[in-house]
């Protein structure tokens, strides 16, 4: 097995299977939306605890495979990252409309295994909607996760369908819409599991900050990170690019 494409375990099974949508955390690479409001080394900093907890979530799952699937670049760091329990995967192409094609495409092709891809920045997702994600695509041909800002943090398949994803709309408030109308004409049965926001604002870090201070234990590095960035950015403190 090639390790700049592929890490074991082995990716295909009959098991469901959770792959997160990742890039390795570099400098001005991940989240850069909260670029303007922190130095891009705090932005990795913060992704990198987003991410873990996200896996950490993920692999809380019975009876589910874990993946990761990214650029072919972030391969090895991410393989380092995320430790044997997770199979990393390099998609075909750039960007994230490739990335989800990819992901049906490598682990539904052939059979009909059922396969969620989600945000690896969602370590606040309560365990029970990725659960209920699973249990919807007995019923339906996708599940979707649908956020305030007309996106969606997750997206689930037992088949392969190419032209539900844009690469011109991926990332915009029209996301979820654009979606819908594609999985419309395909005739696609549709279900959805809970809005969730994502984590692109520094009021979005704020909202996360205050849910996992009465429960860091569900994103336990996360909560630290947020509550030393939060005693930072009190007045008469240190400026927010500066943890």
């Amino acid at each position: 097995m090639n390790s700049s494409t592929e890490t074991a375990p082995p990716s295909r099974s009959n098991r469901p299977v959770l792959v997160v949508m990742a890039k390795a955390p570099r400098p001005g690479r991940v989240k850069t939306r909260l670029i303007p409001s922190l130095s891009p080394d705090t932005v990795t900093d913060f992704y990198r605890c987003l991410l873990n907890d996200t896996l950490a979530l993920a692999l809380s799952l019975n009876g589910v495979d874990v993946a990761i699937m990214c650029p072919a670049l972030d391969v090895n760091d991410l393989a380092q990252l995320a430790g044997q329990n997770v199979c990393v995967i390099s998609q075909s192409g750039e960007g994230l409309a490739a990335g989800l094609t990819s992901v049906f495409r490598h682990f539904t092709d052939g059979n009909q295994r059922s396969t969620i891809a989600f945000n690896s920045d969602s370590p606040h997702l309560p365990r029970s909607v990725l659960e209920a994600a699973f249990a919807a695509l007995a019923a339906h041909d996708i599940v979707i996760g649908p956020t305030f800002d007309g996106g969606y943090y997750l997206i689930g398949a037992k088949a392969s369908y190419p032209a539900l994803f844009v690469r011109d709309d991926m990332g915009t408030n029209t996301a979820l819409e654009t979606l819908l109308s594609r999985a419309r004409e395909l005739a696609l049965s549709i279900s959805f599991v809970d809005t969730f926001y994502d984590i692109d604002l520094a009021e979005d870090m704020t909202r996360l900050a205050a849910e996992l201070q009465s429960a860091p234990s569900r994103a336990p590095r996360t909560a630290e990170w947020l509550k030393k960035w939060q005693s930072r950015t009190r007045p008469g403190n240190a400026a927010p690019g500066e943890l």
